[in-house]
């Protein structure tokens, strides 16, 4: 009889399942430590299924709270595979594994990384005899020592097979073996529990209480039924005995326990955790030695390779404050014993310049002198106010965070050497914790409650990608469903609940963890989606919160267009004089008047960073003439300076408008060079130390709190710091509130001026080439594709208006990628050549094929005909007609219906016909296609025409509707009402638009620009995100000259185009 107790038993839950136990945990790991902190648990363990994927978050928490934490996995074991008439092993059954200390952790990260890398992603597979007996590299793991194991025996349970298990069990874990009774009120839970009182008093194994819990409340029994038939595949009315019979997987009241396990049940909960001694933030992490030569240790190694470095960037000697600079750096790296850490990165930009891969550190790193020496970075700190300290802080004790962008093409090579250098056991990529997104709640959560398929698609795209995610509601009335109803109530409140919950790990962008030893002791490594590569199960927020280091090894599209522009460059015109070398970065000419002149016309599609509408709009006000403009122009269309209230006070003293000044002589070192205005992060951190007193670690706090302060809320902690520091020093009450409110107002946007300086030397590279070299601009920028805001129909359109002659694609002349042909007045290398389009604009024609059709040309020269094509280039019927199609056989065949017809003819497809006698009909008289019907076809085959664009066929309709062109309004004066027709090419809303959208229509003469309104946007929905040919009628305004249409109408014109499809990109 179990007893009834009328006090509160101590109890630690140790089977628990968050999220990260993806479809089967229906909480956050925050919500599973508050819960049990509240119910007054001694403890708690985090369980998750052959995964650590929620152990930080679950730490964080823990460690918040001050609750124990036991840091343990759940494993389903099956049963191993034999053959007929061998013993098949105890069975199956569940595991739970709980690391007693740092060794046992590290023999279940490996366990969890060995189970996962042998299977494929999101599965793995365990079986006793991988327990009892591994094979010789797994050996030490051989009953899992120091880990606390748990039988958790199947529902119901047969006396015989469990007396089996206890007995295995007994066996493989000896002393540290328990069996565990789970108790949820279900038919069978007292015959379970006297079978498995039996069987532990048999076999001599201690029974510890479990809850087998996967929510913090009972409340969420509702989510886990849908999560439960979203994982199964079926409607939550189908799903039968697949879900839970009740709610009772909740962490329950202690009286409740108390009154469902014996009091030694429910005691050892408690010995366990009491005697589990690990945390997470003991871990130590330490980053390969193989990169310090020999006779030489990481100190000295690193300050040889710095000062070397100095003196090649510093060749008239190194300056005094430079110097000091690097001495302090230096010390404190020593100090923080980080030297591994920088000669790994070094290592890595050493590997990829060897390899003529271009690269170049962004982010705080471009605040640190050794980086730039070491050449990690590009950017001089000595000619910028950058802070040392936003890089690394002493007092911070957290590791400095080292981005380096290469070449998007090339990534991979550097990626696959590190794998290479370190092996997969040493080397893996971050995790990025993949959440459900609205649209795709809405799908998951209306498939799983047997709502129509149809109707679930209407209401899945009804959202958009600008739709805020807290009122679902919204989605169904704008399809014209009552959001009344009990069915459209439960689908939004479900999906309300799912949404952001995690659904699996993919990889980061380029986030890589890199060991000294390995790499699967310290965190589970799993495999991932793309071959070759291999996952932790941590993100870049877990490794922060564990201070943990990585490196981001990131892939950046305009990298790859400047080399490839380099490229061309140097190949076109010849090595500059005088060093004869290949083009590169150091030889573009500084302050160039031209390339300023084109930035302030905002004349930058295809730029690095500043090619966006809110960039355009800006250039002509902020008018940047220097290169710490430009840095300031990359920083200041940010939602930091704008929420914060910078960029009118910038701009108004910027132009003499309005005084400059300082709320105190002491910040003008820290504001002179934005006028008087914080723009940066760094800025705001020089203003808490100087105005406040904080010191550099204390306000690189401050920075990480602000950047935190949208998901935590955790920067009021600072208000009485910031306030009274002010105080203390004179500065008025009202003024310290002030700033504290525009700190408040960068949130997580403030913009660090390293970041920025590293971007503005890409943008102005690119603005040159732009400039003086638009041919080569486009070359490389189309064979770079996909990258940047603008797709190739609009950069082709935009250099041709640049007066780039644009060459069509022909097989007697392109190759896979564009390239550059000398017109017959223009030879190299100082003529302008015109950009040869190339095949891989071809939809439907794959670069092997392309590859051959330039390999059989350069072979023996251009190809008579469609026949010898296909057979020198080893066509198939498939390609020809794709190229036919896209009218690149137009030198060997003539127009494209022509072209087609000869591309059946020279590849006929015969296959079981291939041996019978077929008479091949004659060619009939096709006519040329129309001049509409060749711009459809262009853009259906390539994306993009050479033709009049689509709009211009359409002009003489868009005049009897007395609707002007983007050239006709170019000169219309402020304030005047104006209607514009074009192609919509892009869509987008920043957060701090305030429910504004941007628009932009393409004619045959230019851009117009569109303001749209958030009531407009309501009212005409429909029109606004579904045209693809759109009127808009509005006011026509004009400031700083930037123009623009604040539109008060839009019809939708969209039937005009006929078949054409063209579509836009939608940006944040």
């Amino acid at each position: 009889m179990v007893a009834e107790f009328s006090w509160l038993p101590d109890y630690a839950e140790l089977f628990c399942r968050s999220n990260f136990s993806f479809l089967h945990g229906a909480s956050h790991a925050e919500e599973l430590v508050e819960r049990a902190f509240e119910l007054g648990y001694r403890g708690i363990a985090i369980t998750d299924e052959c995964s650590l994927a929620g152990a930080p978050r679950m730490h964080v928490a823990a460690q918040a709270k001050g609750l124990p934490l036991v840091i343990g996995s759940y494993f389903e074991v099956t049963p191993d595979e034999v053959a007929p008439g061998h013993d098949p092993g105890p069975g199956a059954f569940g595991l739970v594994l709980l690391a007693q200390n740092r060794e046992g952790y590290g023999n279940l990260s490996e366990l969890i990384s060995w189970r996962r890398m042998a299977s494929p992603k999101g599965t793995y597979k365990l079986t006793s005899r991988m327990l009892s007996a591994p094979p010789a590299e797994f050996a030490h793991l051989r009953g899992m020592p120091d880990c606390f194991a748990i039988l958790v025996p199947t529902y119901p349970v047969r006396a015989d097979v469990l007396d089996a298990q206890v007995a295995w069990f007994r066996t493989t874990f000896g002393e540290r073996a328990r069996l565990g009774l789970v108790q949820l009120q279900r038919a069978l839970d007292g015959a379970q529990r006297e079978e498995i009182r039996a069987a532990a008093e048999r076999r001599g194994v201690r029974i510890v209480a479990l809850g087998d819990v996967t929510m913090h409340r009972r409340s969420c029994k509702e989510l886990q039924d849908v999560m439960t038939a979203i994982r199964v595949g079926m409607p939550v009315s189908e799903c039968g005995y697949a879900l839970a019979p009740n709610a009772e997987q909740h962490l329950r009241a202690r009286n409740r326990i108390g009154n469902l396990y014996s009091p030694a049940e429910i005691e050892e909960t408690c010995t366990i955790l009491d005697t589990c001694d690990f945390e997470l933030d003991s871990l130590r992490y330490e980053y390969p030695d193989e990169i310090v030569p020999k006779g030489l240790t990481p100190t000295s190694y690193l300050e040889q390779e710095t000062m070397a470095g100095a003196a090649t960037r510093y060749p008239q000697g190194v300056p005094e404050k430079v110097s000091k600079q690097i001495r302090y750096e230096l010390d404190l790296i020593a100090k923080l014993s980080y030297e591994p850490f920088f000669l790994t990165v070094y290592d890595i930009v050493k590997y990829a310049r060897s390899q003529n891969i271009l690269c170049q550190g962004r982010g705080s790193a471009a605040n640190s002198v050794v980086c730039f020496c070491l050449g990690i970075t590009e950017v001089n700190p000595e000619q910028s106010t950058m802070l040392f300290e936003r890089f690394i802080s002493a007092e911070r004790g957290e590791p400095p965070d080292i981005d380096v962008d290469f070449e998007h093409q090339r990534r991979e090579e550097v990626i696959q050497h590190i794998y290479g250098k370190y092996g997969h056991n040493r080397a893996a990529l971050a995790a990025a914790v993949s959440t459900y997104r609205p649209r795709g709640v809405l799908r998951e959560t209306g498939k799983a409650l047997g709502v129509d398929p149809m109707l679930v698609d209407r209401v899945a795209k009804a959202h958009r990608w600008f739709d805020g995610s807290r009122d679902l509601l919204q989605q169904f009335s704008t399809i014209g469903l009552d959001p009344e109803t009990p069915l459209i109530l439960a689908w939004a409140r479900l999906a309300a609940r799912l949404l952001n919950f995690p659904r699996h790990l993919s990889q980061h962008s380029g986030g890589f963890v890199i060991s000294r030893g390995k790499l699967t002791r310290l965190v589970p490594v799993e495999n991932a989606a793309m071959d070759g590569r291999r996952v932790i199960q941590w993100d870049k927020d877990d490794l922060e919160a564990l201070g943990l280091m990585k490196v981001d090894v990131l892939a950046l599209g305009m990298l790859s267009a400047l080399h490839r522009a380099f490229d061309m460059r140097t190949a076109w015109r010849g090595p500059p004089e005088p060093d004869g070398e290949p083009f590169t970065l150091k030889h573009i000419p500084q302050d160039d008047k031209a390339t300023y002149d084109m930035i302030c016309r905002a004349d930058t599609v295809g730029v690095f960073q500043i090619e966006s509408r809110a960039q355009m709009s800006m250039l002509p006000r902020l008018r940047p003439r220097t290169y710490y403009d430009l840095v300031i122009e990359v920083a200041i269309v940010r939602p930091g300076p704008i929420q914060g209230g910078a960029v009118h006070p910038y701009l108004k003293r910027r132009q003499g408008i309005e005084k400059v000044s300082y709320p105190k002589e002491e910040l003008k070192p820290a504001l002179e060079r934005t006028y008087g205005v914080p723009i940066f992060q760094e800025q705001v951190m020089q203003i808490a130390m100087i105005a406040a007193g904080f010191t550099p670690g204390e306000a690189d706090q401050l920075r990480r709190a602000m950047a935190a302060w949208k998901r935590k809320g955790n920067l009021e902690k600072y208000h009485s710091k910031i306030v009274d520091g002010m105080r203390e020093r004179d500065y008025p009450p009202d003024f310290a509130e002030q700033i504290f409110e525009q700190i408040k107002g960068f949130g997580d946007y403030g913009f660090p001026e390293s970041h920025a300086a590293s971007f503005a030397k890409l943008a102005y590279a690119s603005s040159w080439l732009k400039c003086h070299e638009p041919a080569i601009f486009l070359a490389a920028l189309l064979n770079s594709q996909p990258m940047g805001f603008y797709p190739p129909s609009q950069l082709v359109q935009d250099a041709k208006r640049h007066g780039v002659q644009v060459l069509p694609i022909d097989v007697a002349q392109s190759n896979w990628e564009a390239s550059l042909e000398a017109l017959p007045d223009q030879p190299p290398p100082h003529g302008q050549p015109a950009v040869r389009l190339g095949l891989s604009l071809v939809r439907g024609l794959g670069e092997a094929a392309a590859r051959r059709i330039e390999a059989a040309r350069t072979a023996a020269g251009r190809f008579d005909n469609v026949d010898t094509l296909a057979r020198r280039a080893q066509l198939e019927r498939r390609d020809l007609e794709a190229l036919a199609a896209a009218n690149a056989l137009a030198t060997l065949a003539g127009h494209r219906r022509d072209a087609l017809w000869q591309a059946v003819a020279a590849a006929p497809e015969r296959d079981l016909l291939a041996t019978a006698p077929i008479d091949e009909p004659e060619k009939p008289a096709l006519g040329a296609p129309s001049e509409a019907d060749d711009i459809l076809a262009d853009y259906h085959t390539t994306g993009l025409t050479l033709n009049r664009h689509p709009v211009a066929l359409l002009r003489p309709e868009l005049r009897a509707r007395r609707l002007s062109s983007a050239a006709e309004l170019h000169d219309r004066p402020d304030g005047r009402l104006a209607r514009a027709c074009g192609l919509v090419t892009a869509r987008q809303m920043p957060g701090t638009a305030k429910g504004v959208m941007f628009m932009t229509l393409e004619d045959e003469t230019g851009c117009v620009n569109l303001i749209v309104r958030p009531e407009l946007l309501a009212r005409q929905r429909r029109e606004t995100l579904d045209s693809r040919l759109l009127a808009a009628s509005g006011v026509w305004q004009v400031a700083s000259d930037v123009r623009h249409l604040v539109v008060q109408h839009f019809e939708d014109l969209t039937p005009l185009l006929g078949g054409l499809r063209t579509s836009s990109r939608e940006f944040h």
